[in-house]
């Protein structure tokens, strides 16, 4: 494909630059994702008259050893699931992007922590390029009361909001949202590869320059990634993801990329007509409406950071009448169920070539962690034999490709949860069993393998087993 006159390719997924069209990018080896967009100008915005390159006192150098700690200190924004998140609190000068589908409460999220920060005497500016200040204030209305003013400015073009962010200074600004922000320097609709990528600079250099903490809210594409470069994900601090279906009541807070904390922790919350309320507890609106007595039905630990979170796996084996079985996931990953189904066939005998399988994960929250194969083990044995699980066990382990049942960490997490919400029997790996001692109330079953879990859930009992406490 020839090159027009005056425009470049960029890729969509990493923001690689070429003068012609390629099927393939030679950045991230993606296939079909260059778009045409025209040339970005050569030059500079100061000799244009344009912005003025953003000052702060970050633009000298300075010795590693007079930096004052107190310039790192965290401030809360009010919300102890979005601490959590972010690793403790908001980090002064970090640049933090909001991802999520539409409708899904992003706006909503950020505007309840504008709230809770002019509230606590803190100033912040909300620029939305997406709603009208009227618009804003209904929302604002509905999600609680101001008790100091909240500034507000719906504006899209950059160098309208430089001047405002030199002028104000705030110390919190969010911008709502980057794909309608846009730059007279470049000529290309907003949106677009190149004004997503110019629009994040900027508001990278007012973050780190004039140590101005910005919150972006990113709109995602259908593989529910954000829109835009991919790069826009490398030049920020922190990416979060807001997870969930938006007709459902919770919502899923999920750190995947985060400079100042783990990048393992989610944030659960609610959705009422009133805005967002946290959830303290994940595993007991998890546990909600469990059936007692159902064959297919056990209930797996995961760690998501730092907290343990019970989760009930649910497995539905059957007969099939198809050439080619069916196999569905939902809420973990598919090739890994196959992967169980591969291992109950060879190791323990079960056999499950000729029957479909269904597994969910309840509760709307995806798990990808290898200490749930237990479980997921434990709920496709329990349902291909019609064996209801005990409602008080709860089962944790890796399980690999020889049978064994491996160690995961913080196991004595785990149990300390279970023993919290009335669990009576847990189901661990035999070689954490020590790191957890003796709990009174509690009966601890090790397990090495995978025949002995199931040679367990068969019989009831663990006469067989040696390492039950």
């Amino acid at each position: 494909m020839a090159k027009a006159k005056g425009t470049v390719f960029f890729c969509q997924n990493c923001g690689y630059e070429s003068a012609k069209w390629q099927g393939q990018c030679p950045g991230c080896h993606e296939w079909n994702t260059f778009v045409e967009e025209p040339a970005a100008p050569k030059k500079s915005a100061a000799a244009k008259g344009g912005r003025a390159p953003v000052s702060g006192p970050g633009t000298e150098p300075v010795r590693l050893s007079e930096i004052r700690a107190d310039e790192s200190e965290r401030t809360s924004s009010g919300m102890a699931e979005l601490d959590r998140v972010l690793g403790g609190g908001i980090v002064s000068g970090s640049l933090i992007l909001v991802g999520g589908d539409p409708g899904i409460g992003k706006s909503t999220l950020l505007l309840q922590v504008c709230r809770d920060l002019v509230n606590r005497k803190h100033t912040v500016l909300y620029i939305s390029g997406e709603e009208s200040a009227r618009q804003l204030k209904l929302r604002a209305q509905r999600v609680g009361r101001f008790e100091e003013e909240l500034m507000v400015l719906c504006e899209t073009n950059l160098d309208t909001i430089c001047e405002v962010l030199q002028r104000q200074k705030p110390e919190f600004v969010v911008i709502d949202s980057i794909q309608t922000m846009y730059s007279e320097e470049v000529a290309s609709a907003p949106g677009s590869v190149s004004q997503v990528r110019q629009a994040t600079g900027v508001f990278m250099q007012i973050a780190k320059g004039m140590g101005i903490t910005v919150f972006l809210v990113g709109h995602v594409t259908k593989e529910g990634v954000v829109a835009g470069p991919r790069v826009l994900e490398h030049m920020v601090d922190t990416v979060l993801y807001f997870e969930g279906d938006r007709h459902a009541a919770y919502r899923i807070l999920r750190g995947v990329k985060n400079r100042f904390g783990s990048t393992n922790e989610i944030g659960v919350f609610e959705m009422r007509d009133t805005g967002l309320v946290e959830v303290e507890n994940p595993s007991e609106y998890m546990l909600s409406g469990k059936l007692e007595n159902a064959s297919g039905s056990v209930v797996a630990c995961s760690m998501e950071g730092t907290r343990p979170v019970l989760v009930e796996i649910q497995a539905l084996v059957c007969q099939s009448n198809l050439p080619m079985p069916r196999r569905t996931t939902a809420g973990t990953d598919f090739n890994r169920v196959n992967l169980l189904l591969a291992v109950l066939e060879k190791r323990a005998g079960i056999r499950l070539s000729s029957c479909d399988v269904y597994v969910n994960i309840a509760g709307g929250i995806k798990m990808t962690e290898p200490a749930i194969d237990l479980g997921l083990i434990l709920a496709l044995v329990s349902s291909y034999k019609d064996i209801a699980v005990d409602e008080k066990l709860i089962a944790f382990g890796e399980v690999g490709l020889s049978g064994e049942i491996r160690a995961v960490n913080m196991a004595k997490q785990r149990v300390d949860e279970a023993r919290k919400l009335g669990f009576t029997t847990v189901l661990m790996p035999e070689v954490s069993v020590r790191s957890v001692g003796k709990i009174p109330g509690l009966k601890i079953v090790g397990l090495k393998t995978v025949r002995e879990a199931v040679f367990y859930i068969l019989s009831g009992e663990d006469s067989g087993l040696p390492f039950s406490t």
